[in-house]
């Protein structure tokens, strides 16, 4: 019987400090969407957004685009349900930028770890470790991020009680909002073909 093959990445969530990041793994047979899923999944993020991958291959000058086409204005975006991580993902280092919501503009950085084989009983994906909590979508880039944070921290801000309410009343209730606090544990990853079909189901 051929042995199953899993792809384990790390995945940092760009331009914050002290550092948000994880490591998952993924069956080798994802694809791009797959990936983008388990990606939002482990992260914190709610896919509200576009997303893309951004990959480099060798001896290309010009960037590859992978994500949501948009034919409305042709931007060579290729369709990730159609490209496998093994195109791209060939050894460890390997590396991708991630880029979620376009407005806000959150980058990540995606390196290739190490490629395994399956281990039996052991669910795929997975999470295996991680720091801090996903910044709450609609927080306003990594500047509203840093503002947030400095809000709650003092309790005397005339900002606190406001914050704290906008938390509550989020579409995923974020408070009490502990962003130094994450549990790879706790992680519930989403049938990806399942998430197609609610992202595209109403557009055909």
């Amino acid at each position: 019987m051929k042995k199953k093959i899993a792809y384990r990445f790390r995945i940092e969530l760009m331009e914050i400090e002290p550092l948000i990041w994880r490591v998952i793994e993924v069956p080798y047979t994802y694809t791009f969407w797959d990936f983008h899923v388990a990606i939002q999944d482990s992260m914190g993020w709610l896919d509200y957004h576009l997303h893309s991958f951004s990959l480099l291959p060798p001896r290309k000058r010009k960037p590859i685009l992978i994500g949501i086409p948009d034919d409305e204005y042709e931007d060579n975006t290729l369709p990730g349900w159609e490209i496998p991580l093994s195109q791209f993902f060939k050894e460890p280092g390997d590396q991708a930028t991630y880029d979620y919501d376009f407005g806000d503009g959150w980058h990540h950085r995606v390196v290739m770890e190490g490629i395994y084989l399956q281990k039996e009983g052991k669910q795929y994906p997975n999470c295996l470790y991680g720091e801090r909590a996903c910044p709450p979508e609609y927080c306003g880039g990594v500047p509203g991020y840093y503002n947030l944070i400095d809000i709650l921290q003092d309790k005397e801000h005339e900002e606190h009680e406001d914050m704290n309410q906008w938390l509550k009343g989020h579409a995923k209730n974020y408070y009490p909002y502990d962003f130094e606090n994450f549990n790879p544990s706790e992680i519930e990853f989403w049938n990806p073909k399942k998430r197609w079909k609610m992202a595209f189901q109403n557009q055909k």
